[in-house]
Formats: C-alpha cells, structure tokens, sequence
C-alpha cells in the first residue's frame, strides 16, 4: 500500500522545525521576536510529532516487538550519548562528560520513546478516555516531585506521554477530520491568536514547554499543576491545528519525511558547532530567513543517501543502503 503523504509531509514539517528551533535557541534571549517565534514553535512541535511517534505504535505487543523497540531505540541511545560525548570534548564543551543515563541534549527522545511502548502495556488496557485522564494526571503530578527531572528523561516521559497516548488511541479517519475547510479555517485562527499572545503578553518561560523540570524549578510550586494543564490544553489545540493545514498532496521531497530519525540523531553535530564557535547572528529579517535556509539545507543533507549509507548502521543496525550502493545482495 502507498504511503500517506500527509504523513511524510508533517514528519517533515516537524522535524524541519525542531532544527530551526534549536537554531534560533541562542538568540531568544536578546530578542523579543525571536523568543516569541521560539516559544510559539515549541508550543506545538514536539507533541505533535509524539503525537505521530504514538500513532505508528499500532503495531504495539506483536512478537518480538519489545526485542525489535530496544534495537531501534536503547541501542542508537547507548551509541550516540557516547558520541556525542566524545564531540562535545573535542568542541570544547564543558558539559562533556555526563552519567550515561543523563541523556545529552536531544537523545531523551529515545528514552521516552521505548518508556511510552512500556507504558503501553498496561494503558492499551484501560478505556482510552480513562487511559488519557491518567495519563494527564500522571503529567500534572509528576511536576510536584522535585526529584524527578533530566535523568532517565522521566519528566518528559510522563510529560509528554499524553501525547503520544492520544496518537495511539486516534485513526486515520480522525485526522483527515481536520482536513475539512472549516476546521482549517478555526485552526488558521488558533495559530495567529496563539502568536500574538506570545508576543504580547509578559515573556513565558520555555522551560513549561521543554517539560524537563519541576515546578519549583519553574517556580511555581502551588499552582503549576493548573499551568501545566494550560499548556495540555494549548499545545493539543496547536498541534491539531498545524496538523490541519499540512498538505495531503505528494511532493518530490515528501519522501524525506520517512528519514526523520536520522535527522534529529544527527542534526545535533551540526548545530552544537555552530553554537560551540559563534558562527551565526541574528540582526535583521534576513539573518532570520537565512537560519530557515541553514535548517532547511541541513534536513536535506542529513536525509540525502549517503549520509543515510555511512549512518544506517549506526541508526538502525542494519547495512541496507551500503549493500545497495555497493550491489551486495542478501
């Protein structure tokens, strides 16, 4: 069966997004503009593409699939935590060196990824709206424990696990229910609000949308449970929206949406240079579009062949595209 592009397309869009927002990172704090812009894009892109992370594991508790997960996921982890450790050293990054289970920068992913199918166990049990209240409890809660934060990734794995729940639960005749041109229209609505309360009301901090820290370090230890339901309430309206005006349509570059995993492994190589040696600054709308080029151009590249070829074993374990490149068969 042919894929769905709209699949591709929106895997695309989200992970071409996750580059930018890791990009223009260095300059919010200088800039209005650029902090509104980061936390706009961050209201809705990581749930959302958990959301889509959710919605493949329909294949969930098949024969040998916590065997097939943990190749896919545990095994890249182990393999890049210690190379990024090693780049790092040699960028000269002072954060280098940390606990094996202290997952550098973007690798957290991998670990709430195989911890969301864990979960899935015992949640694919429960009714899906009893499953989803527990699963946003158990977000709303865990912020109240000081002691759980970066390590293992246990904040964002029940964070975000609602997410990606809900991407579990939903089928495809649900999202197409966003394509209808009146639902677009309320979404297009939604993200212009959303943006220009950003920008307007007093600055937010980032760290409600990363979700890798407790309440008290966010400071807001008796009613962050009530902010942390505003921003569920938030980042799902945002995420349908956004999900809402991605294309149905198949392009020459929709394919590249099935790569996304290399990109967000390796992107961070790229962009922890840039920031470890200052080579980029922000100054007027063009540096702007020209870090939208930058992302673009590095999404290209790290899902072109051969990067894919060189990577695959490391990503995957497996020697596919080499075997082709060098017509082994077998």
């Amino acid at each position: 069966m042919e894929r769905n592009a709209f699949f591709d397309n929106a895997k695309l869009l989200l992970i071409l997004l996750v580059v930018f927002g890791h990009v223009i990172q260095p300059f919010i704090a200088g800039s209005l503009e650029m902090h509104a812009l980061y936390t706009w894009i961050y209201t809705f892109h990581m749930p959302a593409f958990i959301f889509l992370a959710g919605f493949f594991a329909k294949g969930f508790g098949d024969s040998g699939y916590f065997i097939k997960l943990a190749k896919k996921l545990l095994l890249p982890y182990f393999i890049f935590q210690l190379t990024y450790s090693s780049y790092y050293y040699f960028i000269g990054k002072s954060n280098w060196l940390t606990d094996i289970f202290y997952p550098h920068w973007s690798l957290w992913f991998l670990i709430s990824l195989f911890s969301w199918h864990l979960l899935l166990y015992w949640f694919k049990k429960i009714p899906p709206i009893i499953s989803l209240s527990v699963a946003v409890a158990l977000g709303i809660l865990v912020g109240y424990l000081a002691g759980v934060g970066h390590y293992f990734s246990l904040s964002r794995t029940f964070v975000f696990f609602p997410f990606f729940l809900l991407g579990f639960w939903l089928k495809e005749k649900h999202l197409m229910y966003l394509k209808r041109k009146g639902i677009q229209v309320i979404a297009g609505l939604i993200l212009t609000a959303t943006a220009l309360a950003i920008y307007f009301a007093p600055e937010i901090n980032t760290g409600w949308l990363l979700a890798s820290k407790s309440y008290y370090d966010l400071g807001m230890q008796e009613f962050g449970g009530i902010a942390r339901l505003l921003v569920y309430v938030t980042s799902t309206l945002m995420a349908a929206s956004v999900l809402a005006w991605v294309p149905t349509k198949r392009y020459s570059f929709t394919h590249l949406g099935e790569r996304t995993l290399y990109v967000y492994l390796l992107h961070g190589f790229i962009i922890q240079y840039f920031r470890a040696y200052e080579l980029f600054h922000v100054t007027t709308i063009m540096d702007v579009i020209g870090l939208v080029g930058i992302s673009v151009l590095t999404v290209w590249a790290l899902s072109s062949t051969p990067v894919l070829t060189v990577s695959q074993p490391f990503v995957e374990g497996k020697l596919t595209h080499m075997k082709k490149s060098l017509n082994i068969s077998g």
